[in-house]
């Protein structure tokens, strides 16, 4: 990170449990130095343990990864980072309109039969990511699963977990694989209108589609990171929380071009 990119993440950062006074010991190295690490891992894609002799060991990195993805600190960590975003773009903290899509990436042999699948329609073996953002391409929610559950399943168990965390959500926009029931449900069970953009039937080629492009950036952005171009990863839960990692990074370079004299 930049001495710009510092000062913005610095005061962002979830407390240790023992600067709290819960116990537990104080870490060993600079939280700076273990952030660089983790961004360089997924920005590059290298395996764990060809983490650079710059940085600290491979196995203190990787404790440090996993302890972040176990207690959901690297959520918290992103969801501090998405409010500043959108305060500093002008909107509320929390959103009230959002889009929601999937994405099917290959998977590596690490990946077992349990989490994997054949997506048909895109004939992709591995899996699927399922995201809903918000009208600027911040990551409101993410779920990882096998590639062959499908958009709607999936989508059922991802908008419950963000309507209750966003609790302005009001307007989700989808694709035409979303439709049937899907609507009604989101409608009676989670007070939220699930709106179609649907494709015309005599478009031919590419075409921006009004909001679903939103969603589609950001998958563009999640693919130029390595580690996210194939799902390597051996658990979802790691999975996800390679993409919120990811996020981070684009909404700290983000703010750090915003306010270049902060440091």
């Amino acid at each position: 990170m930049t001495d710009e990119e510092w000062a913005v993440v610095r005061p962002l950062l979830p407390v240790p449990g023992w600067l709290r006074g819960r116990g537990g010991q104080p870490e060993a190295y600079c939280h700076r130095a273990i952030l660089d690490a983790v961004r360089y891992l997924v920005d590059n894609g290298i395996k764990w343990r060809a983490m650079p002799a710059d940085f600290p060991p491979w196995d203190r990195v990787y404790a440090f990864f996993r302890r972040w993805r176990d207690h959901a600190l690297v959520k918290e960590f992103h969801d501090r980072l998405r409010g500043r975003v959108r305060q500093e773009a002008g909107r509320d903290a929390e959103p009230t309109a959002g889009v929601i899509d999937s994405q099917s990436v290959k998977a590596d042999a690490v990946v077992g039969a349990d989490s994997r699948g054949f997506d048909g329609g895109k004939l992709i073996n591995g899996r699927k990511r399922h995201v809903v953002v918000d009208t600027l391409g911040l990551l409101l929610g993410v779920m990882v699963t096998a590639a062959d559950i499908g958009d709607r399943a999936a989508a059922k168990v991802l908008l419950a977990k963000v309507a209750d965390a966003q609790y302005r959500l009001e307007l989700v926009w989808a694709d035409g694989g979303y439709t049937g029931s899907l609507v009604e449900h989101c409608l009676a069970t989670l007070a939220l209108v699930l709106a179609i953009v649907k494709r015309s039937d005599d478009t031919r080629g590419f075409v921006v589609l009004p909001k679903r492009w939103i969603v589609e950036r950001l998958f563009a952005h999640l693919m130029r990171t390595r580690r996210l171009a194939r799902d390597y990863e051996r658990s979802t839960n790691s999975a996800e929380a390679m993409i919120y990692w990811s996020m981070t990074m684009i909404m700290t370079r983000r703010l750090a071009r915003s306010h270049p004299a902060r440091a």
